[in-house]
């Protein structure tokens, strides 16, 4: 009996602890309408290379993430507007800008289509191989997402 109170002591703790944590790091997903489409992979030399469009509607974002290896951006068509984790815009990308984010925790970023008309993204991933294409970060403490 003793052994079975103990048991479901360190249980309810374990639960407890759990829940608290998990309470404190929303991730933060895209908005409504996101799109992303491969158009090409490979792996070469223990990398991943994914050739992705993605499509941001008026007043959506990509939500807070980053990237575990390098990605590079052209914005085919809108404005892309560039958060970093301080909040700060770190660039404003209109159609024919390139755009590079560097990979790393560190690194965590929003885009957002500030604009009237849709985002649309052509982004080359260079990835660890197997490694996803973002990570989900909570919200950094902006007033926006």
């Amino acid at each position: 009996m003793r052994k079975n109170l103990l048991r479901l002591g360190v249980t309810m703790a374990a639960a407890v602890g759990l829940s608290l944590g998990a309470s404190t790091a929303f991730a933060t997903p895209a908005g409504p309408g996101v799109k992303g489409t491969i158009i090409s992979q490979t792996t070469f030399g223990g990398k991943d290379y994914v050739l992705r469009q993605i499509t941001i509607p008026p007043g959506q974002s990509t939500g807070w993430h980053y990237h575990d290896g390098t990605v590079y951006g052209f914005v085919q068509h809108g404005t892309l507007s560039h958060f970093d984790s301080d909040c700060a815009s770190d660039g404003v990308y209109k159609a024919g800008s390139s755009i590079t984010e560097p990979s790393g925790a560190e690194h965590v970023h929003i885009g957002r289509n500030l604009g009237t008309t849709d985002v649309v993204l052509d982004v080359l991933y260079v990835l660890p191989h197997g490694a996803p294409l973002s990570e989900d970060a909570p919200n950094p403490g902006c007033d926006f997402q």
